[in-house]
């Protein structure tokens, strides 16, 4: 067999690289609990915790668990209440706490 079926070497390391950050009126927020559909328990970074779903262009695209960290945007009507609209990955995590943004676990809330 030839080489041309051997993978090429990566590094272990994930690189670490720039994320998002939430804009104007959007919060960081850790999901707490799936409560089933596209509903979830955000608790977010102002200190509320928040009811909130994931809409209908994103639900395919998102495969949100319980401790992940996510942007979401709260309703203007009902603070309770907010939209998911990006996950961050673990490296954007790393990056996030390096500068400050996310709180370490044991010194989350």
């Amino acid at each position: 067999m030839a080489s041309y079926f051997k993978k090429p070497n990566t590094e272990d390391e994930p690189k670490i690289m720039r994320a998002p950050l939430p804009r104007k009126g959007e919060v960081i927020g850790i999901i707490e609990q799936r409560l089933g559909g596209n509903k979830m328990m955000v608790n977010c970074l102002d200190g509320k915790s928040r009811n909130c779903r994931v809409p209908g262009r994103l639900k395919r695209k998102l495969w949100l668990r319980p401790e992940d960290v996510v942007i979401v945007e709260p309703w203007e009507l009902d603070d309770t209440k907010g939209d998911v609209l990006l996950k961050y990955k673990t490296n954007q995590i790393e990056w996030l706490k390096q500068q400050g943004h996310l709180k370490d676990e044991k010194s989350e809330f």
